[in-house]
């Protein structure tokens, strides 16, 4: 049936016209499978400095850069805020739906790193080391607690440079996507691989790729790539101490299984989360899972969780959780939780939160022993 045409009673019994409510493009959308895009984010992706979604804009001035940061209200639920570090030649904007996907929940703040998006343009392109003192003095001028620090691609560089030289400042580190592969450590192996994970993403990111690489210009983007290439990330990796995930699609060509490992072995107690139908980006086509994730990883009890809608109840159903006993998202024998492995001997699934054993770790202890 055609709905525009579909008639309505009036209060006098008379027949009318029927019409849907306009669509201000701020409503809830229902959840998409993990890699697609849906044209509704990209309006909200693209909407900054303008409020939306309950999204707004604000700059501070953080070691004399003018840095622009995209954040959510705080939802009253006394949860500790989220910081989303976005990667190599784009900003916020594509970090857009999972911030919304948090924000019922969490403090959610997303700032722009330097030469980024709508913060100041230094003359020179920062390093690792740089932007990670940059983060650092961000979350002193916003005089943040501990917060749970997610890094997308380069910005899980940062994230974990972060987390290993400013313990006291990161709660949890979830490393998404995380470069560079030491397999693939040159910028020609990277925008290779980039070019391959292109096939896989959803086509209507390309606006918001454009729109970021005219702010960062290209001869910044290509600085900072060789800065990525050249970052010795396990140096950072081994020194961290916040509980650790790994969150990746099942379709990233830049951060393939083999890294993913590594990282995980790396990494103390830390926990990898494989997105089937995603590819790099699975911060951005599959907001919900990785919001979720994000919940148990803070709290692995259901009081902060909001209503299961449907892509969550796809994600607890991947992990072997029922949606309709509502159980917490991370089981009694995590390792967050426990000092055991429980279940460290299942092979990882996708979709699953899998513990790394220690006997697979790499590194020196705390006794010094390799």
């Amino acid at each position: 049936m055609n709905r525009l045409r579909e008639a309505r009673l009036d209060e006098s019994g008379r027949a009318r016209a029927w019409s849907p409510r306009p669509r201000t493009g701020l409503e809830p959308t229902r959840p998409t499978p993990a890699g697609r895009f849906p044209v509704a984010q990209l309006r909200l992706a693209l909407a900054a400095p303008r409020p939306a979604a309950g999204l707004s804009s604000e700059w501070r001035l953080v070691d004399g850069v003018r840095t622009h940061t995209r954040r959510g209200a705080d939802p009253g639920t006394g949860a500790p805020p989220v910081v989303l570090v976005h990667g190599l030649a784009v900003s916020h904007r594509y970090l857009t739906p999972l911030a919304v996907a948090l924000a019922a929940t969490h403090p959610v703040y997303v700032p722009d790193l330097p030469g980024f998006g709508l913060s100041e343009r230094p003359r020179r392109a920062y390093d690792v080391a740089r932007h990670a003192a940059h983060l650092a003095a961000w979350l002193a001028t916003c005089r943040l607690p501990p917060a749970c620090v997610l890094g997308h691609s380069f910005g899980a560089e940062v994230a974990a440079a972060l987390a290993a030289r400013h313990p006291d400042a990161v709660r949890a580190l979830v490393l998404a996507g995380p470069t560079s592969d030491p397999a693939a450590r040159s910028r020609h192996a990277q925008i290779g691989r980039w070019l391959v994970d292109t096939r896989h993403e959803a086509k209507a990111q390309a606006p918001i790729l454009l729109r970021d690489l005219w702010d960062a210009r290209p001869r910044r983007v290509a600085a900072t790539l060789s800065h990525s290439v050249r970052n010795a990330v396990e140096a950072d990796l081994v020194r961290i101490t916040a509980p650790t995930l790994v969150v990746a699609g099942a379709r990233d060509p830049i951060a393939p299984a083999e890294w993913r490992d590594q990282i995980a072995r790396l990494v103390p107690h830390a926990r990898t989360l494989i997105v089937p139908g995603a590819a790099h980006n699975v911060v951005t086509t599959a907001p919900t899972q990785v919001a979720a994730a994000v919940r148990g990883l803070l709290d692995p009890t259901p009081a902060l969780r909001p209503e299961t809608d449907e892509g969550e109840t796809d994600a607890l159903r991947q992990r072997g959780d029922s949606p309709t006993r509502r159980r917490p998202r991370l089981p009694a024998d995590d390792p967050l939780l426990d000092s055991r492995f429980g279940g460290a001997d299942r092979p990882a699934q996708p979709g699953v939160l899998t513990p790394t054993p220690p006997a697979q770790r790499r590194g020196p202890d705390r006794r010094g022993r390799g």
